[in-house]
């Protein structure tokens, strides 16, 4: 505010100031139009149909490793789940994958977080674990009760799911009897939960070294490539 005295004494300082603050207000009238009505309008109809069509895509969720989770590769795009994704598309299916991958997961940190992923309703779960535990030495009987208990946690959250499992093979350094019962352990929970199952997950790609990463354990692109038919084979049967 302008003092009393400062008014009387530059008079003609005043007026300037009050032509200035007048050309501030009307300046700010200009700028404020210029953005009147500039917002585009949401097209509610759009949207509920949008909603409508994600709500009523069934989802297949892959619960695995870094090999579900595309470890070491440039683009995630590229790990087996999307390709298998851009192969649900090309066919047209209603279906959407979720990868719920995790480099580094055992089936006891499996176990841990399986609840929390099954707050999503989930039409097909592909189980993916188990290789790290062979590959630390874990003993056989936890890593199949774990197996197991993730099992019945998927049945009793969402008993309508269908469950894939898929078998695992460690290299023969492990030893011959470590890895013949590691094997036994995907084939006995397939034939005792009676589930749609892949043998061999990494079949024509583990041990192949030019398929696989310089660690000689995560795949390539093209690697991935082969993963996701091995998958497919099963995986396809029960879309149908």
């Amino acid at each position: 505010m302008i003092s009393n005295l400062y008014t009387k004494s530059h008079p003609i300082l005043l007026k300037f100031c009050y032509f200035i603050v007048a050309l501030m207000l009307i300046a700010c009238r200009g700028d404020a139009s210029k953005y009147k009505n500039t917002t585009t309008p949401i097209d509610t109809n759009n949207t509920e149909q949008n909603t409508t069509s994600i709500s009523n895509t069934k989802k297949i969720l892959f619960f695995g490793d870094s090999l579900t989770a595309g470890y070491g590769l440039e683009d995630s795009n590229d790990a087996f789940p999307s390709l298998i994704q851009s192969t649900i598309d090309s066919l047209g299916l209603n279906y959407t994958v979720i990868n719920s991958g995790l480099s580094g997961e055992t089936s006891a940190g499996g176990k841990s977080r399986i609840e929390w992923i099954l707050k999503q309703n989930i039409d097909i779960f592909v189980l993916e674990l188990g290789a790290n535990d062979g590959l630390r030495g874990i003993p056989l009987k936890e890593t199949k009760e774990n197996l197991q208990s993730i099992i019945d946690i998927v049945r009793k959250k969402i008993p309508k799911a269908t469950i894939i499992l898929a078998g695992m093979e460690l290299p023969p350094n492990m030893g011959p009897e470590y890895t013949t019962e590691f094997r036994t352990i995907f084939v006995d929970l397939a034939k005792e939960n009676k589930l749609p199952f892949i043998p061999f997950i990494l079949k024509d790609v583990g041990g192949v070294v030019e398929l696989n990463q310089p660690d000689g354990i995560h795949p390539t692109v093209e690697g991935h490539k082969i993963v996701a038919k091995n998958v497919w084979e099963v995986l396809s049967k029960v879309l149908e």
